[in-house]
């Protein structure tokens, strides 16, 4: 992986982790949740982080 690809990556995962928590603290609902993963992908075009993507939101705190 290089380093723009692992860079995209980590700024990937830690804007879908703010708007997990924002989805868990009521602020954003699920289908905003949603769109703001699909802006992400479309932005930072993760390699691995599509992995993820589309899956349902666990009930696991973070």
């Amino acid at each position: 992986m290089s380093k723009e690809q692992f860079k995209a990556e980590r700024l990937y995962l830690v804007s879908l982790f703010v708007a997990k928590s924002m989805f868990r603290e009521g602020i954003i609902s699920e289908e905003e949740y949603e769109e703001i993963d699909t802006i992400l992908l479309e932005k930072y075009r993760p390699v691995l982080g599509t992995l993820l993507a589309g899956k349902p939101l666990s009930p696991i705190p973070i």
